[in-house]
């Protein structure tokens, strides 16, 4: 395909009107005979693979239906928290999830686009300009230290961690862009409601924590290290360590008063976002491999915490895309696709830097220090780069 009509599938797929095309990957408009699927308005959702943009890795979403569920966890439930409450209904529309976290495998090919926008650059084509910054992102700092990142091992397909969520939605961004699907990271109740698959119980499971070990990876099995992924069996919707392994990247903020605000509410996922106000602490999801049974429940929240997951890192200012350090040595992501994606003018508030702070720390460390690099991501960039290792 050229780099025109690239782009121009590209502008078809993110128009500003949400319809859906009939040949969208993971639709189809006849009932499945077997699998699963999702019944929508717009045709059944079934699992499909994707390969990353130029590469040969392969990753897998599973379709996940809607509906109403209770976010957070009962008073009676055993090692709940207080920020795990109260709870309240909120409707979910239905979304395709990964089936596993983010491997190294897929989140390597995000990180090669350092040293290729830094040829670009010296090149100087496919600068970023007013015109096309909008389509632009930073590609994250090569790794000063490996050994720190990579304690767990960097086997392909071993889950991706400590990375920044700025890191990971810009991640969501290049894929999006460079494809033409939109994605990006879950909100809260999403999570939820994907890690439950239906349950209303501690775990996906049941309740009984000596099941974990079937499911999951933590502290009782891991030996103190990640896991490939999809090892463990998965939960009723497809989807494969939501608990434990690494604790995964959500839109939302923190709050310690957890959902006191939403009492006695019943609000669309989309109302339910806490947008982030502050550097941290974030949420992040499902627990880790560093965590005990009760840490890894559907409803568990973990916070980050920049000051301590970066405590290692000897630049200044700290890297806007890695951390070092702590329980972050045992956080990724997965992907969200919703069934109705928004117009491409709201789409960017899933993929930017939500601060000021993390805009300037991003560009300083860019422009005046040489780490990180910026460049542009559309359809076009796969030719691009197949001409530029030619």
């Amino acid at each position: 395909m050229t780099q025109l009509n690239r782009f121009a599938a590209l502008l078809l797929l993110l128009a500003a009107a949400p319809a859906l095309a009939v040949d969208t990957p993971g639709l189809v408009q006849e009932k499945p005979a077997k699998g699963p699927f999702v019944k929508t308005a717009h045709g059944y959702m079934v699992p499909y693979e994707s390969r990353l943009p130029g590469s040969e890795v392969v990753f897998k979403m599973m379709p996940i239906p809607g509906g109403k569920f209770r976010l957070g966890s009962p008073a009676s439930e055993a090692g709940r928290k207080d920020d795990e409450g109260p709870q309240f209904e909120v409707q979910v529309e239905p979304f395709w999830m990964s089936a596993t976290e983010i491997t190294w495998a897929e989140y390597k090919q995000f990180m090669s686009l350092h040293d290729i926008f830094k040829k670009f650059d010296t090149r100087r084509e496919r600068r970023v300009t007013d015109e096309n910054r909008a389509d632009a992102i930073t590609a994250p700092s090569n790794l000063y230290d490996p050994s720190f990142t990579f304690q767990s091992g960097s086997d392909p397909q071993q889950p991706a961690l400590s990375m920044s969520q700025y890191a990971a939605k810009q991640y969501t961004k290049w894929l999006s862009l460079t494809g033409g699907i939109f994605y990006r990271l879950p909100t809260e109740a999403e999570w939820e409601h994907a890690a439950r698959a239906g349950t209303k119980t501690a775990f996906s499971f049941g309740d009984d924590p000596a099941q974990l070990g079937d499911y999951a990876w933590f502290t009782k099995n891991a030996d103190d290290k990640t896991h490939k992924v999809g090892q463990k069996k998965p939960n009723a919707w497809g989807l494969y360590d939501m608990h434990g392994n690494v604790s995964e990247w959500v839109l939302d903020g923190y709050e310690a008063k957890g959902y006191e605000r939403f009492t006695d509410k019943s609000v669309a996922a989309a109302d339910a976002v806490q947008w982030p106000t502050k550097l941290y602490p974030r949420v992040v999801r499902g627990g880790s491999f560093d965590d005990v049974a009760v840490g890894c429940r559907s409803a568990v929240r973990h916070k980050s915490n920049d000051d301590d997951w970066r405590a290692e890192d000897p630049n200044i200012p700290l890297s806007p895309w890695w951390f070092t350090s702590d329980y972050a040595l045992g956080v990724g992501f997965r992907l969200l696709r919703p069934l109705e994606p928004p117009p491409r003018a709201e789409q960017e508030k899933f993929w930017r830097a939500d601060l000021e702070l993390v805009q300037e720390d991003v560009m300083y460390r860019i422009e005046q220090e040489g780490r990180g690099a910026l460049g542009v991501v559309d359809p076009t960039l796969i030719d691009a780069i197949e001409e530029l290792n030619r």
